[in-house]
């Protein structure tokens, strides 16, 4: 008989049976005792599809078929039909909130994740379809600012809050597809603050988690916050007064500067002062909160390659159109200030571009001049790199410094969404009914989790061994390299199992040397599953 595929199947069952997926999901939404499968089962295998082969719902008979699905999780390939799918996934949008809190709730407690300091941010998700009668008990697809850049279909909105501890998305929600990032942040506070039950926890967001409305709710609430300044709030002038005497260098290595000289790393430099945020209202609350300056020297060199390169080309148009005004290009003062303005705002120098148009008075023709405003060029480069943090964190428990290395692990949350939208195939997606995709997001979030349990994992037990790094991943590149979820999984993929046949059990070559060693790490072994 033909071999089948096994790859990572063993090892997210395994991962799945741990935090008791389809148990909670069965628990939750009972299923009649002559099923063939249940709820949980039938959700536990959409997240092995979404970490293996990525398929749409009608395609996971025949991925079923092809790996060892049957072997590993016991239910036939032929009871996955898309009609079963479909009512699974109605099953958990019913339970959704409830199913997110519990399952997130037991990783957190199996594997012993620190939740005192969780990273929230939203993604939008394109949907196809016209979607104009939707459940109105579920987040409704709508029109929006897709991250994606297509403007030309609905969307769907979900958030993820990831730990700082190994970046595991412990809690999600899905919401409308135009609602706005910053009215969700309570109602998020509140969700964490229950999962993380513990004192002391930590909001880290985007500019959006600042708002008078979500300050307050914050602060009553005793949630500790940190988010950057949106650069629209910064008052003028703020960083071009800043003294350079006066900031502190910050002992924190990037990790895209990790294998990099001391001369090549970024340097970050910090200073502190307090802003006043005042409510709508003259009768609010004045809220007094640490401003955390802070100033990268990686951000700086961008910022100015990058206003070289502007005005480099904004030159070679000005300097074009000087010589046209007049011509049949540009005949008139009309059209050599349209094409004066469209250079401006398409190169963006607007800031500092000073043009004069005058008329020749013996041809009567259009005379064009211009040149930058250099006083304007330079107090924009004196802001540049500079940013602002805004926190309400005890000075005492963490200085400037402290608060911008707890403030990087943002960067955690949007690595995930990338792996929803890459790995895990999700967008854009095409269901019939909003219910149903309120529930594959939640099959697609479950699938993020299992997905960062195993890489946080493997790396726990590296370190155990005082490693951080594993050879074996590139065929023709035995350099060293950190584990990453993406990397496991893949290293694992060539996994095979012979099926039964002929009173044989099945039977699974043994593992390669890198695959033995990760399989080792997770604590998993194939040879020896519940269903041999």
């Amino acid at each position: 008989m033909l071999e089948k595929r096994l790859g990572s199947l063993p090892v997210i069952a395994d991962f799945c049976r741990r935090i008791d997926i389809a148990g909670i999901i069965d628990r939750l939404c009972p299923i009649r005792d002559v099923a063939l499968a249940t709820h949980g089962q039938v959700i536990e295998i959409l997240i092995a599809n979404r970490l293996t082969q990525p398929s749409a719902m009608t395609g996971i008979c025949d991925w079923a078929r092809a790996w060892a699905v049957g072997e590993v999780y016991g239910i036939a390939a032929s009871s996955l039909g898309d009609d079963r799918l479909g009512r699974a996934l109605d099953a958990v949008a019913d339970n959704v909130d409830t199913i997110v809190g519990t399952v997130g709730a037991s990783a957190i407690e199996v594997f012993g994740i620190n939740v005192t300091r969780l990273h929230w941010d939203m993604t939008s998700i394109s949907l196809f379809g016209a979607y104009s009668q939707n459940d109105p008990d579920y987040p409704q697809p709508g029109w929006g600012h897709p991250k994606d850049r297509r403007p030309d279909l609905k969307q769907i909105q979900a958030g993820i809050a990831v730990s700082a501890d190994g970046a595991v998305p412990v809690f999600h929600q899905v919401y409308d597809g135009g609602a706005g990032e910053i009215a969700q942040v309570v109602d998020a506070m509140h969700a964490l603050q229950d999962l993380a039950d513990t004192p002391g926890f930590l909001m880290v967001g985007d500019s959006k988690l600042i708002s008078y409305g979500n300050l307050s709710a914050m602060t009553d609430t005793a949630v500790w916050f940190l988010a950057p300044l949106a650069a629209s709030r910064v008052p003028a002038g703020l960083f071009a007064g800043i003294d350079p005497a006066a900031t502190v260098a910050v002992d924190y290595i990037a990790q895209r500067d990790a294998a990099k000289s001391a001369e090549q790393r970024c340097v970050y430099r910090v200073t502190e002062d307090v802003m006043h945020l005042p409510g709508p209202r003259k009768t609010d609350r004045v809220h007094a909160v640490r401003r955390i300056l802070v100033h990268s020297s990686a951000n700086q060199n961008a910022a100015h390659t990058a206003r070289q390169l502007k005005l480099g080309k904004a030159r070679t148009d000005l300097d074009t159109l000087a010589r046209t005004a007049g011509t049949r290009y540009h005949p008139d003062t009309a059209a050599v200030t349209a094409k004066a303005d469209q250079i401006s705002k398409k190169r963006r120098v607007g800031a500092y571009l000073r043009t004069t148009i005058t008329t020749d008075p013996d041809t009567g023709k259009p005379v064009f001049a211009w040149h930058f405003d250099q006083d304007a060029i330079d107090a924009e480069t004196a802001t540049d790199g500079w940013y602002a943090l805004l926190t309400n964190l005890d000075p005492a428990d963490a200085d400037p410094a402290e608060v911008l290395r707890r403030y990087k692990g943002q960067t955690a949350v949007e690595q995930r969404y990338a792996t929803v939208k890459g790995p895990l195939a999700v967008a854009p997606i095409f269901l019939q009914t909003n219910r149903r995709i309120t529930a594959l997001i939640t099959v697609i979030c479950l699938a993020l989790l299992i997905f960062s349990l195993i890489e946080r994992e493997v790396r726990q037990r590296l370190a155990e061994q005082h490693r951080h790094d594993m050879t074996g991943f590139y065929a023709f590149d035995n350099r060293a390299v950190r584990p990453t979820a993406r990397l496991i999984l893949h290293a694992l993929n060539d996994l095979r199992l012979i099926p039964a046949h002929d009173h044989q059990p099945p039977k699974i070559p043994t593992p390669g040397w890198l695959q033995a060693q990760l399989l080792a790490l997770l604590n998993v072994d194939p040879t020896r599953p519940r269903w041999l």
